[in-house]
């Protein structure tokens, strides 16, 4: 591993773990002795993390922890949903290389969904599993579009902590709502996939893009409690922390 890689993904722990909390300035030569690496790679890291928007720079030059509304949470999602909607569209209009033995794939990610969902308890290890094919799942659906373009502002927006599809997942595991949003996400799943193979590119952007609500209705359940906000990742980050 290099030292650029080494100092991007420590500091990065270090800023969704809390441990450099919002508003944290970022000084080289702690950081340098912390992380175990020369100046260079650091700032090359700093840069990185600038570009993701988890630092900014300050007035006088150098960087600190950003810290994120919540309406700048909700407009990640949004945009998310944004992304992935035109992903859809593109997979159900478009025919690139490869198309049949992705739309199997997706579907047979679906199904492996099905199975899990049917079960009447999910445990914590079902968790782990649905969190692994829903990013499966969502893998496919950017890879259908055959844009990389789309791809590269996907990866862009994935970068914040609470972007990802799953980045708040775990915290239904606990919830009575939990059975009831994972049904309708799966529903969700099932009808893109249709969509797209059906060549209905408008309807399959629109489901997309509803699907995106999902997080944004977990993100809306975590904040109601403290215990579930404790369990979104990146949550010190989170400028609401304080009225939660």
């Amino acid at each position: 591993m290099s030292q650029t890689v080494k100092a991007l993904l420590e500091l990065r722990d270090l800023i969704l773990s809390g441990e450099l909390p919002p508003g944290e300035k970022l000084s080289e030569l702690p950081l340098v002795e912390k992380l175990g690496v020369s100046r260079t790679p650091l700032r090359m890291a700093l840069v990185k993390l600038e570009a993701e928007g988890l630092v900014e720079v300050t007035a006088n030059g150098g960087y600190a922890v950003r810290g994120f509304t919540e309406t700048e949470i909700f407009d990640a999602i949004e945009l998310r949903g944004t992304l992935e909607g035109m992903a859809a569209r593109l997979a159900a209009e478009r025919r690139p290389e490869g198309k049949r033995e992705r739309l199997a794939e997706i579907r047979d990610c679906v199904g492996a969904l099905d199975t899990l969902i049917r079960r009447h308890r999910l445990s914590g290890d079902d968790f782990y599993d649905y969190v692994r094919l829903n990013e499966r799942f969502h893998t496919e659906l950017i890879a259908l579009s055959g844009s990389r373009v789309v791809q590269r502002a996907v990866d862009q927006i994935m970068t914040l902590p609470f972007a990802s599809p799953n980045a708040f997942v775990f915290v239904q595991s606990e919830l009575p709502e939990s059975r009831e949003i994972l049904v309708i996400a799966q529903e969700h799943h099932r009808a893109i996939v249709e969509a797209v193979a059906a060549g209905e590119g408008t309807r399959a952007e629109a489901l997309a893009r509803e699907h995106s609500r999902v997080a944004r209705r977990n993100l809306e359940i975590a904040l109601n409690t403290r215990q579930g906000f404790e369990r979104v990742p990146g949550a010190s980050l989170f400028r609401l922390a304080a009225a939660v």
